[in-house]
């Protein structure tokens, strides 16, 4: 009863802004070990100083790790809103510059493996975010397997993180390809992270944009370059995003870079609607 109530008084304070559509973005990596976790983590919240809501959700299976990331302690994971049926509301943890997250937990692995009666509730949870946030960000586990694979498709669109290093962009182009083997119209945005220069971060995209475009041919984007520095290892120790352990580094003013360069560049464009999200998400679990 305390669980409708709650989402009720959640619905009615978000009937005025019903104008607002979410989207959802799926962070993936070939490999583990590139600054997947990291980048969305500050990516977020450079997002909440420009005044977007963003809500980001860790579903690495096995590298859970969001809230260490951030020095946060979780009271409730995702795993407990489908086992123990708490409302998303009592999940949501608040983190740096007021972030909203959701952790991941050690029973990950039993979000992919969802029973339709389990699937209808997370969906009907997640349906209740709807128009409170601006972007959902998946934080996604290394590598896919079928069931996870379900979320990314389900996304509005995927960023691929890799580094400049032939294996982390062999592994790339690999998530690249099976995701294109499903779905051809899904939008991918490449981030080059920790790279020696600019020139070797161009480089790489332009490497890994020509062999997807010829053996794919899909057309993916460059979302941003990130440089390697000692401040992020840092600020990985303090358990501080970097953006505001080192706010003037050069990793600091990249991410930043690529947050305007990013909302820029979308303001003409039509957001898919959340619905949009919803829809796809039940017809591969319903495929599977």
């Amino acid at each position: 009863m305390n669980d409708q109530a709650k989402n009720l008084r959640k619905m009615l304070d978000m009937a005025s802004n019903t104008e607002k559509e979410t989207k959802v973005i799926a962070v993936v990596s070939g490999k583990g070990g590139v600054g997947k976790s990291n980048f969305c983590l500050n990516f977020a919240i450079e997002l909440k100083k420009i005044d977007k809501e963003v809500l980001l959700f860790d579903l690495d299976i096995g590298m859970a790790n969001v809230d260490i990331l951030m020095g946060a302690s979780a009271k409730h994971t995702i795993v407990d809103m489908i086992e123990r049926e708490l409302s998303i509301w009592d999940i949501i943890e608040k983190g740096p510059e007021n972030l909203s997250f959701i952790a991941g937990g050690t029973g990950l692995s039993s979000m992919f493996q969802l029973n339709p009666r389990k699937l209808s509730r997370f969906l009907q949870q997640l349906e209740l975010v709807n128009g409170k946030y601006d972007y959902i960000i998946f934080d996604m586990g290394a590598g896919v397997s079928k069931d996870s694979l379900h979320y990314i498709l389900s996304a509005n669109e995927v960023f691929v993180v890799t580094t400049p290093e032939p294996t982390s962009v062999t592994d790339a182009y690999a998530m690249i390809k099976y995701i294109q083997l499903k779905d051809q119209e899904i939008p991918i945005s490449i981030l080059v992270n920790r790279v020696d220069s600019i020139p070797e971060g161009k480089k790489t995209f332009e490497n890994l944009k020509l062999v997807t475009n010829q053996f794919l041919q899909k057309e993916i984007r460059l979302l941003g370059i990130i440089p390697d520095d000692p401040t992020v290892l840092k600020a990985v120790k303090a358990q501080i995003p970097f953006v505001l352990h080192s706010s003037e580094s050069k990793p600091s003013k990249a991410i930043q870079e690529i947050v305007l360069t990013y909302t820029g560049e979308k303001q003409d464009d039509v957001t898919p609607p959340f619905s949009t999200f919803i829809n796809k998400f039940k017809k591969y679990f319903t495929e599977r």
